[in-house]
């Protein structure tokens, strides 16, 4: 009868643990998401803004050396990300491909002018930053013209910020759910446990000597709900890829390796610690508490 009773006490408590780790697993798994989803809303704001072209058109009289050296000097600068050279026969050439129609047989010439074209980085990519880029350019004599649609690199800006402050802020309050999620789970898992802790207690272990095996067992479950929700997470992001391909040019392998980490980080602190406060509850109870 004995061996019956520990058996379903320990069948119980099994039970008990499983459903901690998953619990704690699908809130890690939907913080994890939410991670990936800022990751690829920065990358995405990144590369809609380093790919924003700045035309600088050049002298008719400029000479093609002159043009080179000044796209070296730009490619140097560390708020360009990348400069072309477009001769005036490749500007002929993808003009004729837009229209579909030969314009220089028609003129009988070329009216169009050697440019650079600049793609900038992000950090430089807004209109205070493009203003001071274009006038110290126009002081160049062979610059006769920068030319960029001000007009989207202002809206873009401003949705950009928009929804980055909208998905921190549900950033922020998700993770205070999901803390207070993991906490609760954990609680009621020490509570199955109370009458465990108030024994060992009562025949003279230390708290530090009660506590240490549940933080234990909390570390190893915030670890084990972290590992699963990684397995997901990137279960995901492999079935995304082969649904949606262009998402692999918004991916950056370290970024999603800090995500990882920092669920799984999260899940054995928040474990660890929530099972620090609910057995430290439960030893501070009277007897006659722990069956209210």
């Amino acid at each position: 009868m004995e061996e019956f009773e520990v058996s379903e006490s320990a069948n119980k408590t099994k039970t008990i643990y499983i459903s901690t780790v998953f619990g704690i697993s699908m809130v890690l798994l939907m913080v994890g998401l939410l991670g990936l989803i800022l990751v690829h809303a920065n990358n995405l704001s990144r590369y809609v803004k380093e790919n924003i072209v700045l035309n600088i058109f050049v002298d008719d009289a400029a000479h093609e050396t002159d043009v080179r050296q000044l796209q070296n000097q730009l490619e140097s600068n560390p708020a360009v990300k990348q400069a072309i050279y477009v001769s005036k026969e490749l500007a002929a050439r993808n003009l004729q491909k837009d229209l579909g129609e030969d314009f220089v047989r028609f003129l009988g010439y070329n009216p169009l002018s050697q440019s650079l074209d600049i793609y900038l980085n992000a950090d430089y990519a807004n209109n205070a930053q493009i203003t001071k880029f274009k006038t110290d350019l126009l002081k160049n004599p062979i610059v006769k013209e920068v030319k960029y649609q001000q007009s989207l690199v202002d809206q873009m800006n401003s949705n950009i910020t928009s929804i980055s402050l909208v998905i921190l802020a549900f950033t922020g309050i998700f993770v205070v759910v999901s803390v207070a999620l993991i906490n609760n789970t954990i609680r009621l898992a020490i509570y199955s446990q109370r009458f465990l802790i108030k024994s060992m207690q009562l025949v003279g272990a230390t708290k530090s000597f009660i506590r240490k095996p549940f933080i234990l067992y909390g570390i190893w479950h915030g670890l084990l709900g972290g590992l699963i929700a990684v397995i997901i997470l990137v279960g995901t992001l492999y079935f995304a890829n082969l649904e949606i391909p262009d998402l692999v040019i918004l991916q950056n392998n370290t970024e999603f390796g800090i995500v990882f980490l920092l669920v799984i980080g999260l899940g054995i602190f928040i474990s660890a610690f929530s099972t620090f406060l609910a057995v430290n509850k439960f030893l501070r109870l009277k007897i006659y508490d722990l069956y209210r």
